[in-house]
């Protein structure tokens, strides 16, 4: 398994691959790394295969996250990912610093961005302003980077997958998104790098996102004729409300193709939620 920190090292390892006609499948992530992680990378070499090449990077992006937000406390082990990634099978991970992904950031000389400006409006766009400038941005240049012919993205950043989608056919990258189902826990949480920053009583009402999407499905299936997202929803958010440490961000009900948010939910439709136990926000989704 190789280390790669330099762009032009990493380019010039995805540049030998495609000479030898080796497929390139890439994870994007943040560290911190769990076995959600490791699905997507199993994912990545299912689809290029023994012969392709599986690039894991592991960078936290400071410009997607608002300056509230947990960049420096954001967790790191990368002792640990380094051993998962082997482990996997992984044959590369690109590992840059901030000098190297944005030359003079640092001094105010950083000033081009990506920007989707349709489907990131809500959800995850309206609760955090700049979010998405961050995710585009730091996805465009990891895909110049890396050169991949399939990226492999986790379902429950759905959004997130959405919007990457979209920017990979608006500016015609040659690359196949694939989006993986969501790993959970035993008790139905979705895996998260940020599960560790729970404590044991947070932990145990953390399960309400699941709950409140297994409710949403169970009610859509046995209506007749749909339900109104409105009464459906305020339904849901005193779920959330019952448990002690848990603040409701937002639900919302949408297509899951255009994200555009539905008035009635039929069965098909797909919900997103965000919930804060304590400091910590948790997000999850699923089609109903």
């Amino acid at each position: 398994m190789k280390i790669v920190e330099q762009i032009d090292a990493m380019q010039r390892v995805a540049q030998h691959a495609k000479k030898t006609d080796r497929q390139i499948g890439f994870v994007p992530t943040m560290g911190y790394l769990h076995a959600g992680h490791i699905s997507l990378v199993n994912e990545a070499r299912r689809r290029v295969g023994s012969t392709g090449l599986v690039v894991v990077s592991i960078y936290v992006n400071p410009t997607q996250f608002a300056p509230s937000e947990d960049l420096t406390k954001y967790p790191r082990n990368l002792v640990r990912d380094r051993r998962l990634c082997r482990n996997a099978g992984v044959d590369v991970i690109f590992l840059p610093s901030d000098a190297v992904m944005y030359p003079g950031r640092a001094e105010g000389l950083h000033s081009t961005w990506v920007l989707e400006d349709r489907l990131s409006q809500g959800m995850e766009g309206a609760s955090r302003a700049t979010h998405f400038r961050g995710v585009t941005t730091v996805v465009a240049k990891l895909f110049n980077c890396v050169l991949p012919d399939i990226a492999v993205f986790g379902a429950k950043d759905w959004q997130q997958a959405a919007v990457v989608k979209r920017m990979i056919t608006d500016l015609n990258f040659p690359i196949e998104l694939v989006v993986a189902p969501t790993h959970r826990e035993a008790d139905g949480l979705a895996m998260s790098s940020r599960n560790a920053y729970l404590s044991p009583a947070e932990r145990r009402q953390a399960t309400v996102l699941w709950r409140v999407l297994c409710e949403a499905q169970a009610l859509v299936r046995q209506s007749v004729n749909g339900l109104p997202a409105a009464s459906l929803k305020r339904t849901l958010a005193k779920r959330v409300a019952a448990e002690p440490d848990a603040r409701l961000d937002y639900i919302e009900v949408f297509d899951g193709a255009t994200l555009a948010p539905a008035r009635r939910v039929q069965q098909g439709a797909h919900m997103a939620l965000a919930v804060y136990l304590g400091k910590t926000r948790l997000i999850d989704n699923a089609a109903l």
